[in-house]
């Protein structure tokens, strides 16, 4: 079950970065109030203290996190945005997920 709480950790903090970077760019691209930076920056602050919850070194923990982000933004794009993804963003995204599992639960000496 190790397995499982990592990817749900990192499904969390993609969300919150996500969160944290598509607030300000509704303030800047969409004309929304700047008070969304507010919750952008507890979100970023969220994603980062989120990041340190996992025992693995850093490096493997961001490197790997960066598949389970592709994976989540293409979910974001559909749900969030409206637009379906493509079989290509399927394909890709799927394939950032399999580096992140190669990269987290290889056997180490």
């Amino acid at each position: 079950m190790p397995e499982l709480k990592t990817l749900g950790l990192f499904m969390i903090t993609a969300l919150a970065e996500i969160v944290g970077c598509y607030l300000p760019y509704l303030w800047l691209r969409e004309g929304k109030t700047v008070w969304l930076l507010l919750p952008a920056a507890l979100s970023l602050m969220l994603f980062a203290w989120l990041l340190t919850l996992h025992p693995a070194a850093a490096g493997r923990v961001y490197a790997a996190y960066g598949g389970v982000y592709i994976f989540s933004a293409i979910l974001w794009l559909w749900a969030v945005e409206g637009i379906r993804p493509t079989p290509w963003d399927l394909v890709g995204s799927s394939v950032a997920l399999v580096g992140m599992g190669i990269i987290m639960f290889a056997p180490r000496g």
